[in-house]
C-alpha cells in the first residue's frame, strides 16, 4: 500500500491509499471568536460559562470556555474539510474515546493532527474496509486541547 498523496483530491481517494502509523497534519486553522462561543452556547449547550464573560469568571475555568460539544463541531469540520474521502467514504459506525485535555477559549486557533491508527479490511463485505484514526485538535500554543477515535468505512479502489 502506498501512503495517502493528501495531493490527490478527496474524492479520489480510497481504502487502499491508508496506511497504519501515519501521521498527517494539516495547514488549515480555524479561529474562536467570543462571539461564536456564545452563539452556539446559545442553541446547544445554555451553561453560564459558555454564555456569559463575566460570571464565567467565576467559574473554575476563570473566563468563557467553548462547550466540549463546539469543539468537537469544529474536529469533525477539519476532519471532514481535510481528510475524509468524498465518494469512497461510508460513513462511520462511531467515535471513541472522546476527551477534552484543555478548554477552548475565545482567540484559540485551532488544527488537526491526524494519526492512522489501523486498516482493516472486511471480511464478509470485499468492497470495503475501516480505517481508524487518532484526532487531535491542537491550538496555537502546541497543546492538544480535544481528541478522538474516528471510525470510518470506506470503499475499496476496484469494489466492482
Amino acid at each position: 500500500m502506498s501512503p495517502v498523496d493528501l495531493s490527490v483530491a478527496k474524492e479520489d481517494r480510497y481504502f487502499e491509499d491508508y496506511v497504519e502509523g501515519r501521521i498527517y497534519e494539516f495547514a488549515e486553522r480555524i479561529s474562536v471568536s467570543e462571539a461564536d462561543i456564545i452563539r452556539f452556547a446559545k442553541e446547544f449547550d445554555p451553561q453560564y460559562f459558555h454564555l456569559d464573560p463575566e460570571a464565567a469568571k467565576n467559574s473554575i475555568y476563570k473566563g468563557l470556555i467553548a462547550s466540549g460539544g463546539h469543539t468537537l463541531a469544529l474536529a469533525f469540520r477539519l476532519y471532514i474539510k481535510n481528510f475524509l474521502p468524498g465518494k469512497a467514504s461510508l460513513g462511520s459506525p462511531g467515535i471513541d474515546e472522546v476527551r477534552w485535555f484543555k478548554p477552548l477559549r475565545p482567540g484559540d486557533v485551532l488544527r488537526l493532527r491526524l494519526t492512522i491508527l489501523s486498516v482493516k479490511a472486511s471480511q464478509s463485505k470485499t468492497d470495503r474496509g475501516t480505517v481508524v484514526s487518532l484526532i487531535e485538535i491542537i491550538n496555537q500554543q502546541e497543546e492538544v486541547i480535544m481528541s478522538h477515535r474516528a471510525i470510518n468505512i470506506m470503499l475499496r479502489r476496484n469494489s466492482g
